[in-house]
């Protein structure tokens, strides 16, 4: 039997939210609407939705010392992330600063903090550990590049289909773009990562070339508004999104990945699997907040089943 599970390698963060009906310009102060502080971090957020997705799921990251780190843990094992992975580590656990204006656009300031201790030692160790039940590993960029990268040499020589979400984007070295499946970057990613100015479905094609000449097997860009657009060497095609009101953007990409990586895990073919990750990515967006936001498979896949003839050539 293949193996069903996830291995998502990343960040843990505390995300401290601020909502307001605008953000302040530079200098300026104004009154917020609500806050909160839940657990977050691109890594965790995607590990999350891969349980939602029904997929057995570990993490493999770092926390600290601090009162955060109950409440980071108790979110993840609370969303059914297995903990075996994580490790306490000397310090502050990471921290992400939040603030959402009314129309549900946002900006970030993480500080990583105890991310930047997990090393390629834990992760080739995590890895040797749970690779007979994980078919699938998720990576992002908000641990050290090189320990990503060392992620995805090891994932790749274990056998698992490896996807990185380039998020947030920097440069990676020219040889670690062959040991990865699939990358699945958004509109502004693509650009920075490949110059490419991705604003229209043939710019995200030019885009995912620059990928796979790189020896990514499959580019998936995701347009927000504009759905997605999956590149292979054999064939290009888009899925049109599903219609919602947003909310609060946060963690959508997270939404996506980490739906898409547990479809994939569990066996589905890619194309279903870009429509469960797009289904949640869309809902993760008419909800306020990170990890909450997150939805369970009892709504993604009602959308999924009625909208599976939508998806054009």
């Amino acid at each position: 039997m293949e193996p069903t599970g996830v291995l998502v390698v990343g960040s843990i963060t505390a995300d401290v939210t601020a909502f307001s009906r605008r953000l302040p310009r530079r200098g300026e102060t104004v009154l917020g609407d609500d806050f909160t502080l839940v657990l977050g971090g691109k890594g965790a957020n995607q590990a999350v939705a891969a349980a939602h997705s029904g997929a057995p799921t570990w993490m493999a990251a770092c926390v600290g010392q601090d009162p955060f780190r109950d409440i980071v843990l108790s979110g993840l094992e609370t969303h059914g992330v297995t903990l075996t992975e994580v490790r306490t580590v000397e310090g502050r656990t990471g921290v992400a600063h939040i603030r959402v204006d009314a129309s549900g656009e946002n900006d970030i300031v993480i500080t990583p903090l105890a991310n930047t201790s997990l090393d390629e030692a834990m992760v080739t160790e995590s890895i040797e550990r749970v690779r007979d039940r994980v078919g699938v590993l998720l990576l992002q960029l908000e641990i050290r590049t090189e320990v990503a990268c060392h992620a995805a040499r090891e994932g790749a020589t274990a056998g698992l289909t490896v996807v990185l979400d380039p998020a947030p984007a920097q440069e990676l070295p020219d040889d670690v773009w062959p040991y990865l499946d699939i990358v699945t970057p958004n509109e502004s990613e693509a650009t920075v990562l490949t110059s490419v100015q991705v604003t229209d479905l043939e710019s995200a094609e030019r885009a995912a070339a620059w990928f796979l000449e790189r020896g990514v097997s499959h580019a998936i860009i995701t347009l927000g508004a504009g759905g997605a657009l999956s590149v292979t060497k054999e064939r290009t095609r888009h899925f049109p999104a599903y219609a919602v009101t947003p909310v609060d953007t946060t963690a959508a990409g997270d939404a996506f990945t980490g739906f898409f990586g547990g479809a994939l895990a569990a066996g589905l073919d890619v194309d279903t699997a870009i429509q469960y990750g797009m289904a949640a990515g869309a809902l993760a967006t008419t909800k306020a907040g990170a990890s909450p936001s997150l939805p369970g498979r009892d709504e993604v896949e009602p959308m999924v089943n009625t909208s599976m003839e939508g998806a054009t050539r």
